[in-house]
């Protein structure tokens, strides 16, 4: 009987929260209704250019497939393969192919080598003779630790940031230092952003740590500067500390900070870049634009695989520190459910 009553007990406060259940009808849904998405999306058409590749050759060509664009200009191809418009331009010259990929996605470039080698083996009667690659970023050695690694250090960075700012601000509040702190002069603002700097200070050297590791002890490329790199992971951990103190101020303890994982963070990923998102249907993509690992992702592989530096990155960096703003100005908001006024 004692088991049984125990067994109630746990039952009905479960079923009191309402928040416990939506997490767990509502959460496993959407993350697996997500990963369907992802996973059943179109498949991925390679951009390639045609540079000085006559119109006799090109009709005999399967053209199916991919995506392309003919050039009679070669700087022209080569601006649209700096800029991303281009997964890679054939340039045909002195009767030979050269192949040039854009080479930071070792996926993309496998799965245009290989449109390539299927659309021009009957010129060659079946043989099978070596291309003339050249990648403008990376190299045929490039593994998919090197092109994953930099949206799995921004991952990780937001991740354990986020919980661990939502959870030391909810300790904050169930030992009465907050309500403590609403009892005196000082402002809310003034409340938050002490928050933001004390947390801000170890989760920049905990950030610094775990790039530092991931680059110079596990070998992950970095191509660009390490100061540009730690900017992005600056900008980054004080999107999710601002982020996770906010999510914190509608929970109740650690527990439901815990369940707003799969609402907050997960779903993130999927629209990180961490899978291609041209092969996203259209009305899922515009969820990328809207979270901020989006953005860091894009910067961190501009600076980790492609090299670049501060003009190519700073409108990421805006944005990671535009959305650190506003959730510092909705914490400021939300406080003011904790100070009667």
């Amino acid at each position: 009987m004692r088991v049984k009553a125990l067994m109630i007990r746990i039952l009905r406060q479960i079923i009191r929260d309402k928040r416990t259940i939506g997490m767990l009808l509502l959460a496993p849904i959407l993350v697996l209704s997500m990963l369907y998405l992802v996973f059943n999306g179109d498949n991925y058409e390679p951009k390639i250019g045609f540079v000085g590749i006559p119109d006799v050759m090109i009709d005999t060509l399967d053209l199916s497939d991919a995506s392309i664009t003919e050039y009679d200009d070669l700087l022209a191809a080569k601006r649209d393969l700096t800029e991303g418009q281009l997964d890679g331009y054939i340039n045909f010259s002195n009767q030979e192919l050269s192949v040039h990929l854009e080479g930071s996605d070792p996926t993309v470039n496998g799965a245009t080598i290989k449109w390539i080698q299927s659309t021009f083996s009957n010129l060659t009667d079946g043989a099978q003779s070596p291309l003339d690659v050249h990648y403008l970023h990376g190299s045929s050695d490039m593994g998919q630790f090197d092109y994953f690694g930099p949206v799995l250090l921004g991952f990780f960075v937001f991740f354990f940031v986020f919980i661990i700012a939502g959870v030391s601000f909810i300790r904050e509040r169930t030992t009465g230092t907050l309500e403590r702190l609403l009892s005196t002069p000082i402002r809310k603002w003034e409340i938050v952003v002490g928050y933001v700097l004390g947390f801000g200070i170890i989760t920049m050297v905990q950030s610094a740590l775990i790039a530092s590791y991931a680059i110079y002890v596990l070998g992950m490329m970095m191509e660009g500067s390490f100061i540009y790199l730690l900017l992005i992971i600056l900008a980054l951990s004080f999107t999710a500390l601002t982020l996770g103190i906010l999510v914190s101020s509608f929970a109740n303890n650690e527990l439901q900070m815990i369940q707003f994982i799969p609402i907050i963070v997960v779903p993130q990923i999927f629209f990180s870049g961490l899978f291609n998102l041209e092969t996203i249907s259209n009305w899922l993509s515009w969820i990328g634009p809207i979270t901020p690992l989006y953005y860091a992702a894009a910067a961190l592989r501009d600076v980790m695989v492609r090299g670049y530096g501060f003009p190519d990155i700073y409108m990421d960096l805006i944005v990671l520190f535009g959305f650190s703003i506003l959730f510092i100005v909705l914490n400021i908001l939300a406080l003011r459910k904790y100070r009667k006024i």
